[in-house]
């Protein structure tokens, strides 16, 4: 199936693309520059071309010390990859155009997040700039939080994670065994003024990463010039990742 088919399909169905409101940019209301939202952009054509490619989830759990655990059912995972139909399982008519292929997704950092007002020692949090953030000294591993995700974006250590990390990155914290952990936007590089890992990785343009609150920025021009979904809307959770359909 052709782009141009695709978006027939769209347009013929009523498929929720991105409004408006979800690109809303500008000052705080009190004339101030307001202050910076990060969000992802993955171009579901791009990456669904690259089939079999990794390159994203080896750089993010490498730099992340995401451990390789044996047991799929004890998988630690910050950004992996799903079946088109598994990410967007409203949409079932469009499966035929990415039938067999996987596509990429991570921790959506929500707008309005239902992980953060669950957790009791507020642990997970969101900051100024729209990243959902774990602070792992305070997790106590009741696991609230991922309960409270619909998208399935946290894991859970059942065991200790330090075995299982193939050479340690002394840049970023370990975890331990009853921690709750996550995409974090890669933080620590935004903080240097770095694109995330898995962006900088990526030699497909398949994600791009920017401010939405800044007109210049390409996540802007993409989501203003491209039709573009987030995972399930109607939940009104207002995801910060957003995919291209064309």
């Amino acid at each position: 199936m052709t782009r141009r088919e695709f978006l027939r399909l769209l347009a013929l169905s009523g498929f929720s693309l991105v409004a408006p409101a979800d690109l809303l940019i500008g000052s705080d209301g009190t004339g101030r520059k307001a202050p910076k939202r990060w969000a992802m952009v993955v171009d579901i054509f791009a990456c669904a071309k690259k089939e079999g490619c990794t390159e994203c989830i080896e750089a993010c759990h490498r730099v992340h010390n995401v451990p390789d655990m044996p047991d799929a059912a004890r998988r630690i995972k910050w950004i992996w990859t799903s079946p088109y139909h598994a990410l967007f399982p409203e949409q079932p008519a469009y499966m035929e155009a990415f039938k067999g292929r996987r596509i990429t997704a991570l921790c959506n950092h929500c707008e309005d997040p239902p992980c953060v007002p669950v957790c009791p020692t507020k642990a997970t949090f969101r900051r100024d700039d729209g990243i959902v953030m774990m602070d792992y000294h305070r997790c106590i591993g009741c696991r609230y939080c991922m309960a409270a995700c619909p998208y399935g974006a946290r894991s859970f250590n059942w065991q200790d994670p330090r075995p299982f990390i193939h050479a340690i990155d002394k840049g970023y914290p370990t975890r331990a065994k009853g921690v709750v952990e996550k995409c974090s936007f890669c933080d620590e590089r935004l903080a240097r003024g770095l694109l995330p890992a898995c962006v900088d990785a990526c030699k497909g343009a398949c994600l791009v990463f920017g401010d939405l609150n800044d007109e210049r920025s390409q996540v802007v021009r993409l989501l203003r010039s491209r039709p573009a979904i987030q995972r399930k809307p109607e939940l009104g959770t207002r995801p910060k990742v957003f995919y291209l359909l064309a």
